[in-house]
């Protein structure tokens, strides 16, 4: 992925982690196009990032992904990148008498079906560029879960099982397939993350992905900061209970 020469799409551009992406691309000379559904946030970044464009996308309603698909690409014929950014984290107590599926239902369609049916808007077109790039983002918690969040964690862990599908299915055209798996990061993806000092801080770690990607460092088509390794390599390191335990302890 050559930040300087892309056009690249960034879902749930409108704060966080995709903000921050979206600014430090900015910075380095990509044409950027941040989404998501608030207009008042995508089009204040926009405004703060003079030549940065700007679409709202509900990523929950199929015909509009498909809607979106087309008038991106059309406004945007050199596209050349998407980062499948925009998820939702939120905490169920399965185990309660009243757990209805309403919170599950609506995580699995923004962060499970979302990017499956925007790729499937965007693929034609990539396809056709003679560089690509499909960027999607998971977590440290696809690989050891966070028990408060279960089903959040099941769709990142959905999420890095289809990545890997589709980087071996793409393998034969000019399209590179990427996974970003955050650790707990300081947004506001849920109540509690941006104030917790056990959280990275976001331009700590929007520092770190961006230099990996500028060196090409993503073994396995992974980019991994070194603080969410022990989380991603738990299992393959032998230290699954270890690590499970201590994520959870206060459970």
């Amino acid at each position: 992925m050559d930040i300087k020469t892309s056009t690249i799409l960034i879902t749930g551009g409108g704060s966080g982690i995709g903000q921050g992406l979206a600014e430090a691309f900015h910075a380095r000379g990509a044409k950027i196009i941040i989404a998501g559904r608030r207009e008042a946030a995508l089009k204040a970044v926009a405004d703060a990032n003079p030549g940065m464009a700007w679409a709202t996308l509900d990523i929950d309603d199929p015909a509009a992904i498909r809607a979106f698909g087309a008038e991106v690409t059309r406004d945007h014929p050199g596209l050349n990148a998407v980062i499948h950014n925009a998820g939702i984290m939120r905490p169920e107590d399965i185990a309660a008498d009243d757990f209805e599926t309403a919170t599950a239902e609506a995580i699995v369609a923004t962060n499970l079906l979302g990017p499956i049916r925007l790729t499937s808007a965007l693929i034609a077109h990539l396809k056709a560029q003679p560089q690509a790039t499909i960027m999607t983002v998971t977590s440290g918690l696809a690989f050891t879960p966070l028990v408060a969040t279960p089903t959040y964690n099941a769709t990142k862990a959905a999420i890095h099982s289809w990545t890997q599908s589709l980087r071996t299915q793409l393998a034969s055209t000019a399209i590179e397939v990427l996974e970003l798996a955050p650790p707990g990061v300081a947004t506001d993806l849920m109540p509690g993350h941006a104030e917790n000092p056990a959280s990275m801080p976001l331009a700590e770690y929007i520092s770190e992905v961006v230099g990996l990607i500028e060196r090409g460092e993503t073994p396995r088509g992974e980019i991994l900061v070194e603080r969410v390794k022990p989380l991603r390599f738990a299992e393959i390191d032998g230290r699954y209970e270890e690590v499970y335990g201590l994520l959870n302890g206060a459970h």
